[in-house]
């Protein structure tokens, strides 16, 4: 282990991803530690916000809810869309270029745990027009 300062992260130590929606803090990636087969981080929505539908062309996506409550959406493979409601524990599985969108449905934040495999769509994020950085400790 060459930097363990790379190797443990928290989401205050690097710069989150800031939308109208909420924050990604990318904790894990070829950016942040130089991981070579998937990226990920924490996502921090406030209270009823969340991410519209969207998909991640040719990458897989996990979500795992740490805290808070909502509504996860994935559609199956003929566009057809399933909404359950998550909460602390649940982990959602996007399959490959599938559309999903999460909403915070309850009156606390809500936190995730998000994975992209391979890495590179949140990449894309820094597209979106309400992007912007947030620097770290903030």
């Amino acid at each position: 282990m060459s930097d363990p300062g790379k190797v443990f992260v928290y989401p205050s130590d690097v710069d989150g991803f800031g939308f109208d929606w909420g924050k990604l803090s990318l904790t894990v990636g070829p950016e942040v530690n130089g991981a070579k087969h998937f990226s990920g981080g924490v996502v921090d929505l406030p209270p009823g916000q969340g991410h519209s539908r969207h998909n991640h062309p040719g990458a897989e996506e996990i979500i795992f809810v740490i805290s808070g409550n909502g509504e996860q959406m994935i559609e199956d493979e003929h566009g057809n869309p399933h909404v359950r409601q998550v909460g602390p524990g649940c982990t959602c599985f996007i399959p490959e270029s599938r559309f999903h969108s999460t909403l915070n449905t309850s009156s606390a934040p809500m936190q995730l745990f998000v994975v992209y495999s391979p890495a590179g769509p949140e990449l894309g994020l820094r597209e979106l027009p309400d992007f912007r950085i947030i620097p770290a400790g903030n």
